[in-house]
């Protein structure tokens, strides 16, 4: 399936003058500054920052405050609504998995881990904040990397979606340039990019 254009209908159809909301799972100030240039015009988005398989309690720092910087340099009204750590959430969610192969199942483990929190934390505000008469959706940035399988990701985000009242957003986001464009922005502002995803496991692998 191509993602890219089944998020672009989605896109087209919606109205400008009654955006809809979206919860947005962030791993980092990269992944997100082209999702949040492409996308702000659309949605209203709230942050999900939910990155338990970070290994460093530092590393998970640096990254937050790079996305709060680089929100600020947008001017954008974004509203990030979680950032709590939790490092034992992803190790006992890919227990047994420790030495899987990179991008095998305990990736898929992961990706499914932060998907679901992020649903769950949407869940909830749109709850307490009276939002179930509004279009919601959520999604990750995710598959702006191109070590990450987008057919893969947009298949968990579906599957939490189908039981539940928020809408998945498919996407792609490496389509279009959409890297290259992340890297430009990073390099112009000069924002930090990490060489690794935060698994202490990718990297003894």
């Amino acid at each position: 399936m191509n993602y890219d254009y089944e998020m672009q209908k989605i896109l087209d159809d919606i109205d400008l003058n009654n955006k809809p909301n979206l919860f947005l799972h962030v791993c980092c100030a990269p992944c997100s500054s082209y999702v949040f240039e492409l996308l702000y015009n659309y949605f209203n988005i709230f942050v999900v920052f939910y990155n338990p398989n970070i290994d460093k309690e530092e590393e998970m720092t640096k990254r937050y405050d790079e996305l709060k910087r680089l929100i600020k340099i947008f001017g954008y009204d974004i509203k990030i609504i979680y950032d709590e750590y939790l490092r034992s959430d992803f190790l006992r969610a890919v227990k047994g998995y420790e030495d899987n192969e990179e991008g095998g199942y305990r990736c898929s483990l992961c990706f499914d881990l932060r998907l679901k929190k992020t649903y769950q934390v949407a869940e909830e505000y749109i709850k307490d904040n009276s939002m179930t008469n509004y279009k919601n959706y959520f999604f990750s940035s995710f598959s702006i990397s191109p070590h990450k399988n987008a057919e893969l990701l947009n298949k968990i985000g579906e599957k939490i979606a189908e039981s539940g009242s928020i809408n998945y957003l498919p996407n792609d986001f490496k389509k279009n340039g959409g890297y290259l464009r992340s890297i430009e922005i990073c390099k112009k502002y000069n924002i930090y990019r990490q060489n690794y995803c935060g698994c202490e496991f990718r990297r003894i692998l």
